[in-house]
């Protein structure tokens, strides 16, 4: 149970790193792609030493993942493809033939061919020790080049066009964060598989690019968030029988992306319509106040019932509206008389000023 714990949470720290680079770039299908691409050399691997050792499948996985990769950047560079065709028509093929290879060794005599089918939807409780360090030495390089070329990648991230002016490889720099992402979506396969390890790269950076703006505490967020993701869903599937955790661990991630998506302060739905709410009420109250400035400069009484009765059919007037100017000693108002403060009539008339200027 430890050593499933610590694996899952090492991949969703390393897999939410990495996949803010993969959101921001707005390559989301990317992940998918990569995973898919995967499969196929999971089956060559087994069929050229016929035995499951973990570390020969992954490596089969790493190579046909980076073909894939390097396959879609050939299609997007030298055709009129978009880069979204490229990653479906990339996808099917290699998942296509990663089934098709599948198939075939599933017939064969072989018994060693029992168990492959994990790859596909993922299987945690086949982590062993030595799976966890292999993902702790990949998450300690991919935290070592992170550090090492920040500068590089932040620019390539935002402005591709200025590294290139400034002298930067962005070819190079390309390839390798490109590189580290098929690295960690690889080691995620034996825990999440070909089918669910898009979730793991991309729902902690989807959650994370909600609680903030700033690059380095999205990539520290989102790590964060994916460790957290794994430990609770491990915990969640152990609770339980028969519940696997791959399945487990992207189901959880979706609620707190979701919760996100609603309850974050500064990009949240939930407080967006607040705000909205607010400024509608704020632009209520300013229309009524101009309006009532306008009353009181072409009035010679503004407590005439004639003066009363033009602000009662006012559209923007609302006795909640009227309270407010009350509240902040705008306006003074005794039964349906009211009057401008002289505050209220300073502000008022500021407001109508602009509101002259703006129409004018």
């Amino acid at each position: 149970m430890r050593t499933i714990t610590l694996g899952t949470a090492i991949l969703g720290a390393v897999t939410g790193m990495l996949g803010s680079f993969a959101v921001l770039r707005k390559q989301s299908l990317l992940g998918d792609a990569i995973s898919h691409a995967a499969l196929p050399g999971i089956a060559i691997a087994f069929l050229l030493t016929g035995a499951k050792d973990s570390n020969t499948l992954l490596l089969g996985a790493l190579i046909s993942g980076l073909i894939g990769t390097f396959w879609i950047r050939g299609i997007v560079s030298k055709t009129h493809l978009k880069s979204d065709t490229a990653l479906g028509l990339i996808l099917s093929l290699f998942f296509g033939f990663g089934m098709l290879l599948l198939t075939f060794i599933q017939k064969q005599p072989n018994a060693n061919q029992a168990g492959l089918d994990k790859y596909l939807f993922g299987q945690a409780a086949t982590l062993v020790e030595s799976d966890v360090w292999l993902m702790a030495i990949v998450t300690g390089l991919c935290l070592t080049v992170l550090l090492l070329f920040w500068k590089e990648f932040k620019i390539l991230l935002f402005d591709k066009d200025y590294a290139h002016t400034i002298g930067f490889n962005t070819k190079a720099i390309d390839i390798l964060i490109t590189s580290f992402i098929v690295l960690a979506i690889v080691l995620g396969l034996q825990t999440v598989g070909v089918v669910l390890m898009s979730a793991m790269l991309l729902a902690p950076a989807a959650a994370a690019r909600q609680w903030t703006n700033s690059l380095g505490t999205m990539v520290f967020l989102a790590a964060v968030f994916g460790a957290f993701f794994g430990v609770f869903g491990t915990a969640i599937s152990a609770s339980q029988n028969n519940l696997s955790t791959g399945p487990v661990i992207v189901l959880v991630a979706t609620v707190f992306v979701l919760f996100s998506f609603i309850f974050s302060p500064s990009r949240g739905l939930l407080f967006r319509q607040i705000r909205f709410i607010k400024n509608r009420r704020d632009l209520e109250l300013h229309k009524t106040l101009a309006f009532m400035f306008h009353i009181a400069e072409t009035h010679d009484d503004i407590s005439h019932p004639h003066t009363v009765k033009i602000l009662n059919n006012f559209q923007g007037y609302t006795r909640g509206t009227l309270q407010k100017l009350v509240d902040k000693n705008y306006v003074t108002l005794e039964g349906n008389m009211w009057s401008l403060t002289p505050e209220g009539f300073e502000r008022a008339s500021n407001l109508y000023n602009q509101q002259t200027n703006k129409n004018e």
